[in-house]
């Protein structure tokens, strides 16, 4: 199952008088990376480099910022596709001390930045919602009511017309199951509205 982060974690290695700065935090597209990356810049006007890679499914990306292509964005990309992470953005702010590390010193710089980071985070299963909408007579709403908070579902629109409509979103695993006992209990008498959409929520 993928994993994604609860909050950002920082870390701080210097090798050879280079002083590299890493972070990983939740993050689940590419807009965002950025304007993560463009306050590291304000923040650290000094740095010669801020590198960053994003596990996001189609956003994902590797930058290396001025590094020889393959040193940092890649390598950094690489141990959060190990750790099985999706939705997670990794940063590494560097400071140069004025001595060359080549390319191995280099992606093992970046890589440990990031491995270092990780250590102090927590992980958290990235559960799959399904919203769902139906529409029932009133007086099954309270019977619906107690299903969805028996079921962990969250309730996100009411509205009352001639039946009750409630659009809820609950874990893809528990949707089968809810579906059956709801219409079992209805008689019949529940409506299923096909507009449903798939989410992601941590």
């Amino acid at each position: 199952m993928p994993l994604t982060l609860a909050a950002p974690v920082h870390s701080e290695l210097v090798i050879k008088k280079s002083r590299f700065i890493g972070c990983v935090q939740p993050m689940t597209d590419r807009a965002g990376a950025q304007k993560v990356v463009a306050a590291l810049w304000a923040a650290h006007p000094g740095a010669r480099h801020v590198c960053w890679a994003l596990l996001a499914g189609g956003q994902s990306a590797a930058v290396d910022d001025g590094e020889p292509s393959g040193t940092a964005g890649r390598p950094m990309l690489d141990v959060l596709r190990h750790q099985d992470l999706e939705g997670v953005l990794a940063t590494v702010v560097r400071y140069f001390g004025g001595v060359k590390l080549g390319a191995g010193g280099l992606v093992r710089a970046y890589t440990d930045a990031v491995a270092q980071a990780l250590l102090g985070a927590e992980k958290v299963p990235i559960v799959r919602l399904k919203q769902l909408r139906c529409a029932v007579p009133y007086a099954l709403e309270g019977l619906l009511r107690r299903e969805l908070d028996a079921a962990g579902a969250s309730l996100l629109a009411v509205a009352h017309g001639a039946e009750v409509e409630l659009r809820f979103s609950l874990p893809e695993d528990a949707v089968a199951a809810l579906v059956a006992r709801v219409s079992e209990a209805g008689q019949g008498r529940v409506g299923w509205l096909d507009d449903d959409a798939d989410v992601l929520g941590a």
